[in-house]
């Protein structure tokens, strides 16, 4: 842990965005775990830092916030079932407990995460001129929101996940004897 905690004495002084970034995008860090660490470095006992994607996003200019709002209007319009939270201080659509699509928003770009490696493979030639990483999407802070495209990628998303669901083997629950009142 201690060479962990010299990279983040390395970037303490930046942004709590940039440092999540940084342990992203040059360590391979998963969000949940880049959280943990950079909030650990921060002091804090507890890593919930926004009530809703309102509060989350608040702190970013009206061009970052509205790129946000359309990014994900873009699918919940047609996937009204999907619920937006925060989780790891990031707003995320997602069904019966399972994630379908993440967001970060930057200081110099958005990063957007299908929560999936085999989404992100299938849709590669739609993602001809962004950066893609092992987990995320880079695109710019004015993009122009491609809803056919965001919507096939969630599209995509929920159908693996729903067959993720269907081959689990269903759980057994134990029958535990209750003692007579007698």
């Amino acid at each position: 842990m201690a060479y962990w905690f010299d990279r983040m004495a390395e970037i303490a002084d930046e942004k709590y965005l940039e440092q999540i970034a940084y342990l992203k995008e040059n360590f391979g860090f998963s969000q949940a775990h880049a959280n943990a660490l950079v909030m650990y470095s921060r002091g804090s006992l507890t890593s919930r830092r926004f009530d809703s994607v309102d509060d989350y996003l608040v702190q970013f200019d009206d061009v970052r916030g509205k790129t946000a709002r359309n990014i994900f209007k873009a699918i919940m319009t047609k996937f009204p079932q999907l619920e937006l939270v925060i989780a790891w201080n990031q707003p995320m659509l997602k069904v019966d407990g399972q994630y379908i699509f993440g967001l970060t928003v930057l200081a110099n770009h958005l990063l957007m995460a299908p929560w999936s490696k085999d989404v992100l493979e299938k849709f590669a030639p739609r993602l001809e001129g962004f950066e893609v990483n092992k987990k995320t999407i880079r695109i710019p802070v004015d993009w122009k929101v491609d809803a056919k495209l965001l919507q096939d990628m969630a599209k995509a998303r929920l159908v693996e996940v729903t067959k993720q669901q269907s081959s689990r083997p269903p759980r057994r629950l134990a029958l535990i004897s209750q003692p007579s009142c007698h």
